[in-house]
Parts: structure tokens; C-alpha cells; sequence
């Protein structure tokens, strides 16, 4: 058979099949729904164009940023996680946005659109409810703060002020930051209920009592609104000020009767710092009481130590009133009468030491009652018995009897001087007094040797002029001692005489190595 001219294919190619869909038309809308869709975070956009991987890369970044934002802090997400978050969620819109544009969606274009309008609030939603929830973080954050500084002010309340300062003030610090630094919080709103509770735990001794320990810590209060906003005070600026001023009253009272030194700086302070306070107000009939304490110890068992007292009384109020303002001139006149009072009891104090043997000390009392008394029967008793302590000292059984006033006798007794040196004679027993010699011209001391010779007789030269003196004395026992005067004149001699009617004794003080007397 003929073969035809054309087989059934001669002249055809067969067109490949297509491996995908053909590319659709351009479409801005099907591009906005998809960028809107993928702006969600959900990568919900590349879901309806098929492009798995993309999606799970949406997803993943979404998932990394949950994890690092929950649970919510004060302090948030940090910056580098966000930007780099929303890097990728523009990243992913402007993708998703090309793709969108020529490639065919599993669902409609506008609603797709609508659903990406919808799905916008999950993020702003998101952004949201992460502030509000960082807030609140905040906010317990602070309320953390306040907690710790109230344990912290417990636990000072529970020991001295001096060891838990630091501790106070830290406190402190919290409340101030969170008055100034954060207004508005709950915490700062709770901060003025909580100073009351502060200064009511630093000034807790106060309140029990205890007014030396609470002069500390009422003195740190009254520096507290130097740095603690007044709004948040109130009336506790003024909280201390009375408080301070009855605890520096009562202190000082405290101490002043009890004889201390510490109450003439806590009554300067109270003067000072609150001289128109009723407590200030006490502060001179306060002393004024002691002084008058004090005089009444004079005529009590211990009149030297009443008149320490009044002594210390007086140069302290002269202190405490240098600087005392309105009652500078009622306290120098209580310090004066202190003054006086102490002058006065010398004499007691004086009585009191001799009679108990301590001759030195009655001799300085009884000298410094002459020199500071003006007048009184006293002066001359008291110079007699200045002169029986002297004589005690060299002679104690001088000393058993306290001298009277008497003077004169029936017996003469002359005192010859013969020595280089004037010499004061010093006697008592029923009569006391003391008078001075002249030094002898012409005599020398004796030599030790000459002293202890057989038949040795001082003032025995008839043709020496002695510089002598006479004095009558009652019979009994009196007590001599002469006291050479002058550079190198030797130490005080003594004698004993025991003296009877009937007879004329002479008394000779002669120089040697050493002094000594003789009858």
C-alpha cells in the first residue's frame, strides 16, 4: 500500500505540561492580606500560601519572644529582643507581601484581608496586656522594697539605737526613693502610714520611759526632714521636738541628782534648742533644788563631800549659764548662792576632817573658810583650829580635842629665838595661837656633835640678846611645834609641856643640821 504523504503527528510538538498553576495576575490586595496576616506574629499569611518553613520561622520568633517576656518584670523586655522581634515581623510582612502578590491564596483575597485587619489586635492586644502585667511587676517589685524596709525597721526596734543606725537610715533611703523617685505607686502611697510607724519604733523608749536612751534617737529624728519630702511627714516634723525636750529635761534632772556631769550638756542643749518649752522651764528651779540639797548636806554626816557639791554646783552653772540665753541671770545667781554656800561649809567640812584625823585637809578648809568668809563668829574658831591641825601634824595627840576660843592662863611661858632664822611657834591644847620670832643676830646653827654633848644649854649666852616672846597658858598639856621660816631653815621641831602652877617654863628653838627645841 502506498505510504501517505502525512502520518496523523507529521508537522505537531507536544507542549510540556506545566508544573504548577500559571502565575495569577497581580493583585494589592491579596499582597496587603498577606503582609497583615504575618504582622499578627502567627505567620498566618504564609500558611495560606503554602510556605511551611516560612511559617514555622514566623512562629519560632514569636515563641522566643513569649519566652523571653514571660513571666512579666519590672524591668521588661530588653531592647535587643524587640527591635530584633519587630525586624522580623517587618521582614516577614514585606516577604509575605511579594509572595502574596502573584501567588494564589487558600482563601479569598478580601477575606483574607479582613482576617489580617482582625488578627492586628493579637500583637497590639500582646503589647497591652505585657504593659499592664509589667506594670503590676512593678509595682509588687516596689511593694517588695517597702516590705524589706519595714522588717528592716523591726528588727532595729529590737536593739539599741547606737547598733542599728545604719540599719535606720538604710530604711530610711527605701522610703525617701520610693516617695521622690516613684510618686503615685502603691508603695509611695503607703510611705507616710509607714514613717508614722518609724518614728513611733526610733522614738519607742521614749514612750517607755527611758529618757537618756531615747535623747539619741529623738535627736535623729528631728534630722529627718532634711531629706525626706514634708508631704510625706506631716505633723511628724514636729514629732520630736517635745519629746527631745522633756527627754534632755528628765536626764539631766536624772543625772543632776545623782551627782554626774552629764546634765549640764543635756540642759544647755534643751536651752538652746528649745528655750521657750515648758521643759526648759524647769531647768533652774531643777538646780536650784540640788543647791539647796546640797547646803542641807553641810549639817549632815558627810559635809565635805556637800561642799565638793556645792563647789562643782557653782563652776557648772556659771558654765551652763555662759551660754544659757534668757536664764543665763537666774542660774548665775544659783550658781552664786552655790558659791557662797560652799565657802560657808568649809567650816563644817573642816570639824568633820579634824575630828577624824585627817589634819592636812582641816587645815585647807578651816584657811580657805577665813580667806573666803566675809564675817561670822566662826573666823576666829576656825583659825585656832587651822592652827591645832597644823600642830596635829607633827603631834597627833594634838589633835584628839577639837580648840576652843579660849585664850590667856596663870603659868608664863617664854619662847627664846636662837637661830639664824625666823621662827613661827605653833601651839595649843587648853589655849591656841601662834606667833613669830625674829631670827637671832649673831647665831649660827650648833653642830650635830654640840647637840648631844653632856650639859648642852641653847639660849644659855647672857650676853645675847634672844628675840623672845611670853604667853600665859593654863595649866595641862600643850602642844609646841616651831616652824623655821625661810630657804634651808630644816624641817619643824616639837615639844610637849605639860604644864603645873608654881613654875616659869622657857621654850629655846635652836638650828642644826636638822631644826630642834628645848626647854
Amino acid at each position: 500500500m502506498p505510504e501517505a504523504p502525512f502520518g496523523p503527528y507529521q508537522g505537531f510538538t507536544v507542549p510540556p505540561m506545566p508544573s504548577g498553576p500559571p502565575p495569577a495576575p497581580p493583585s494589592a490586595l491579596r499582597a496587603a492580606a498577606v503582609a497583615l496576616l504575618n504582622l499578627s506574629g502567627l505567620g498566618l499569611g504564609y500558611a495560606l500560601l503554602r510556605r511551611w518553613s516560612a511559617l514555622a520561622l514566623c512562629l519560632a520568633a514569636t515563641a522566643v519572644l513569649l519566652f523571653a517576656a514571660l513571666p512579666a518584670d519590672a524591668d521588661g523586655l530588653p531592647d535587643g529582643v524587640l527591635v530584633g522581634y519587630l525586624v522580623v515581623l517587618l521582614l516577614a510582612a514585606a516577604h509575605g507581601a511579594r509572595l502574596g502578590l502573584r501567588t494564589p491564596l487558600s482563601l479569598g483575597a478580601p477575606l483574607a484581608l479582613v482576617l489580617g485587619l482582625v488578627l492586628l489586635a493579637v500583637p497590639a492586644g500582646g503589647a497591652l496586656w505585657y504593659d499592664g502585667a509589667r506594670a503590676e511587676a512593678e509595682q509588687q517589685a516596689l511593694l517588695g522594697r517597702l516590705q524589706k524596709a519595714d522588717d528592716l525597721v523591726a528588727a532595729a526596734g529590737r536593739h539599741t539605737f547606737a547598733a542599728s543606725r545604719a540599719d535606720y537610715r538604710s530604711a530610711l533611703a527605701v522610703y525617701r526613693d520610693l516617695a521622690v523617685d516613684h510618686p503615685g505607686s502603691r508603695a509611695a502611697d503607703r510611705v507616710p502610714a509607714r514613717m508614722r510607724a518609724y518614728y513611733a519604733g526610733v522614738g519607742a523608749a521614749y514612750g517607755r520611759g527611758e529618757y537618756c536612751v531615747a535623747v539619741e534617737p529623738l535627736q535623729f529624728l528631728r534630722t529627718v526632714p532634711r531629706t525626706m519630702p514634708a508631704d510625706q511627714l506631716g505633723s511628724l516634723t514636729r514629732w520630736p521636738d517635745d519629746r527631745l525636750a522633756t527627754s534632755l529635761y528628765e536626764c539631766g534632772k536624772a543625772d543632776l541628782g545623782d551627782g554626774g556631769e552629764a546634765w549640764v550638756d543635756r540642759f544647755r542643749e534643751l536651752l538652746a534648742d528649745f528655750p521657750g518649752s515648758p521643759a526648759a522651764a524647769k531647768v533652774v528651779p531643777a538646780v536650784d533644788a540640788a543647791v539647796r540639797t546640797a547646803q542641807q548636806g553641810v549639817g549632815g554626816n558627810a559635809p565635805c563631800t556637800a561642799v565638793d557639791r556645792l563647789h562643782t554646783l557653782d563652776t557648772r552653772l556659771t558654765d551652763l549659764a555662759a551660754s544659757a540665753g534668757n536664764a543665763s541671770t537666774d542660774l548665775t545667781a544659783v550658781a552664786a548662792r552655790a558659791g557662797r554656800g560652799g565657802d560657808a561649809g568649809a567650816y563644817e567640812c573642816g570639824v568633820d576632817q579634824y575630828k577624824d584625823g585627817d589634819f592636812a585637809g582641816a587645815r585647807q578648809s578651816m584657811r580657805s573658810y577665813v580667806s573666803d568668809s566675809k564675817g561670822g563668829g566662826k573666823r576666829e574658831r576656825a583659825r585656832k583650829i587651822a592652827i591645832a591641825a597644823e600642830v596635829a601634824q607633827t603631834l597627833p595627840a594634838a589633835g584628839k580635842k577639837l580648840p576652843t576660843t579660849a585664850s590667856g592662863g596663870s603659868i608664863s611661858v617664854t619662847v627664846k629665838n636662837d637661830s639664824p632664822h625666823d621662827i613661827t611657834v605653833l601651839y595649843t591644847g587648853p589655849v591656841t595661837g601662834s606667833f613669830t620670832l625674829k631670827a637671832c643676830g649673831g647665831c649660827t646653827a650648833y653642830s650635830l656633835a654640840a647637840t648631844i654633848t653632856a650639859g648642852f644649854k641653847p639660849c644659855s649666852d647672857s650676853g645675847r640678846n634672844y628675840p623672845q616672846r611670853t604667853i600665859q597658858l593654863p595649866t595641862g598639856t600643850t602642844y609646841f611645834v616651831h616652824q623655821p621660816q625661810g630657804a634651808g631653815a630644816g624641817s619643824p621641831a616639837s615639844d610637849t609641856a605639860r604644864l603645873r602652877s608654881g613654875y616659869v617654863y622657857t621654850e629655846c628653838a635652836y638650828t642644826t643640821r636638822t631644826f630642834g627645841s628645848g626647854t
